[in-house]
Order: structure tokens, then C-alpha cells, then sequence
């Protein structure tokens, strides 16, 4: 019979994020009592609360989204937004002005 226990590895990293979250709500609570005990004014502090909120809030999304991210399976095929060149072999050059040292073909002229 299957355990109806929850798997600890199978949402390691999404209690790892959200208990982040937490921290970082925890902080933007805890800093603007701070500021307000040693006397920064109400408004200083609204806005400092306001920022924090806003950088969390960020913070969160971008993490949620590269949690999606790094749990999409690869592609087998490559993706049609970007654009590869082809492949040219080891020694083919791509024109004429692609020489990068060695032998050349011009004459042997000092420059001065």
C-alpha cells in the first residue's frame, strides 16, 4: 500500500523559496518598526516599507518563474526565436577578410 506521506525531496526547492518569502516578508515588517523606534519619520519609514515590499514582490515573481523554468524537461528540438548559424566545419572560412595570422597571400613589401 503507498505511503500517503509527501515526498521531502519532491518540493525541496519550492520550500526553500517560500521560506525565503517569509524571511523576506519577515524583514519588510521588522525593518519599519525598527526604523520607527529609533525615530525616522512616518513618512520615511512608509516609503522605506513601500520599497521593500516592491523588491520582495519582484524577487518573489523571478523566482517563481525560474522555478518554472528549471523544471520544464529540455527541448528536444532547438528553439525558433533564436537564430543559429550553420555550421561551417573546422577549417572553412566565411570570407575573404577572415584571415586571423599565419601564412598570407600578399607580397612581401615592407610597410613603411
Amino acid at each position: 500500500m503507498p505511503s500517503s506521506r509527501p515526498n521531502p525531496e519532491a518540493h525541496a526547492g519550492d520550500d526553500r523559496t517560500t521560506d525565503l518569502i517569509r524571511w523576506a516578508v519577515f524583514s519588510c515588517v521588522l525593518v519599519p518598526v525598527v526604523l520607527l523606534w529609533y525615530g525616522t519619520s512616518l513618512a520615511g519609514t512608509a516609503g522605506t516599507a513601500l520599497g521593500l515590499a516592491a523588491v520582495t514582490a519582484v524577487c518573489r515573481l523571478l523566482l517563481r518563474r525560474s522555478e518554472r523554468y528549471a523544471a520544464r524537461p529540455p527541448a528536444d528540438e532547438p528553439c525558433p526565436h533564436v537564430p543559429h548559424a550553420p555550421h561551417r566545419g573546422r577549417h572553412q572560412r566565411t570570407g575573404t577578410g577572415s584571415h586571423r595570422g599565419g601564412r598570407h597571400s600578399g607580397g612581401s613589401t615592407p610597410v613603411g
